[in-house]
């Protein structure tokens, strides 16, 4: 085990193996990780940050080849320990990939934040700012964690990366608790602690996209492309765009090149892409989508609720109506209902959204229906917008909510 201005970097296997067995003992651990994914398709781990409640450590994965990180991932599996970290998903993704494992019990400290109302996605170093009191240094942020030797700041930097997060963690429990908001957390983990959230199928690569096909045929080339483009970067470990840009995916989706002469008219693709092997093995792909059956591809042009004209002026309604409900129960509003909720809420009362479910339907949803048909109005109280019934629905006269 290394030793630098009292920071404990593990190196070894048994070091490693000593400290989670300890750590395991323990309530809860706090968790980051620095990784690298600039040039690869998969993040590369090059640090671990762990501490407990009162010992904290740094694990050096690139220090040694021969370290052994399975006591690492025995830890976060281990059910009787929370794992918390700090907006959780590429740590978990990086875990999920390397381990086979993901972390439980799982706390995210940014989701607890928007639950407890400290607004939308805070940073980390504001909720440290305003929950401990600390200041963090960020200029070690954005530099090389896979270059050895790390410095003293890059290493303080890392290690105030979950010292801190020990006594953010017990104010936003205690908070939750409070509040019996608990089970809202519990919801929003559910979805993090999931396989299938991490799961990168080449099948679904295209719903990443924001190509529309117009045509099925099209549909069809484009969920074949993003397919392709995605075992390529995954067999080569490279980014998605290094293989291919978005621009060009949704080109070739709308030209329907058949011939490696072809690629030489679309402006998005890279110059001499036709004469290469990657263009033969796209053109089979993009073959064997149009030549064989479309049952299994989505017709986008019918979806009801991409063909619906949208009531905007509802929408404006129900977005004040949505930042009052955040605001008066302190409660971030992108945890509560997303622009894309609003509208379906707007043009079905039974839109198949997260706003019209459980705690956020009570919260909000059930509301948004009563202002949608006029059984609510937003009013000025006081110089603050309020949502009160509306009187002129109660006395069944004529009421005009809204005006296109």
């Amino acid at each position: 085990m290394g030793y630098r201005s009292g920071m404990r970097i593990i190196t070894t296997t048994k070091d490693l193996k000593e400290t989670c067995e300890r750590f395991a003992e323990e309530e809860f651990v706090t968790v980051d990780t620095e990784f690298l994914r600039e040039k690869t398709f998969y993040p590369k781990l090059c640090l671990i940050q762990m501490a407990s409640s009162d010992d904290e450590v740094i694990i050096d994965p690139l220090a040694d080849a021969t370290l052994d990180l399975t006591s690492f991932f025995d830890l976060m599996s281990h059910t009787a320990t929370v794992k918390v970290f700090h907006s959780a998903r590429q740590d978990i993704e990086i875990v999920h990939n390397l381990g086979d494992v993901i972390p439980k019990p799982l706390f995210d400290s940014q989701v607890a934040a928007m639950v407890c109302g400290f607004g939308d996605s805070v940073s980390y170093e504001g909720l440290i700012r305003k929950l401990v009191g600390a200041r963090i240094d960020k200029t070690s942020r954005f530099t090389d964690w896979s270059h050895r030797p790390l410095s003293e700041k890059q290493l303080s930097y890392a290690m105030s990366d979950v010292t801190h997060l020990r006594k953010a963690y017990q104010k936003l429990k205690t908070q939750l608790d409070n509040t019996g908001r608990e089970s809202w957390l519990a919801e929003e983990m559910a979805v993090l602690e999931n396989p299938d959230t991490y799961r990168q199928e080449p099948e679904n690569a295209w719903k990443r996209l924001k190509y529309k096909a117009r045509k099925k045929r099209n549909q069809a080339a484009i969920m074949a492309v993003a397919a392709w483009r995605e075992r390529e970067a995954q067999t080569r470990d490279v980014p998605r765009n290094r293989v291919m840009k978005d621009e060009a995916l949704g080109e070739i989706a709308t030209q329907l090149p058949r011939e490696p002469a072809d690629f030489r008219r679309l402006r998005a693709v890279p110059r001499g892409f036709g004469e290469s092997q990657q263009a033969f093995g796209l053109l089979k792909a993009l073959k064997q989508a149009l030549d064989g059956p479309m049952d299994h591809v989505p017709d986008v042009r019918d979806e009801p609720f991409d063909q619906m004209a949208k009531p905007t002026a509802i929408i404006d309604i129900l977005k004040v109506a949505l930042k009052i409900a955040s605001e008066s129960n302190h409660v971030a509003q992108k945890l509560i209902a997303s622009v894309g909720d609003l509208e379906r809420i707007a043009i079905d009362d039974d839109a198949p959204v997260p706003a019209l479910k459980g705690w956020r339907r009570e919260l909000f949803g059930e509301t948004a229906l009563q202002l949608k048909h006029g059984r609510m109005c937003i009013a000025i109280e006081n110089g603050e917008a309020v949502i009160l019934p509306n009187a002129a629905a109660d006395a069944e006269l004529p009421f005009v909510a809204s005006a296109e």
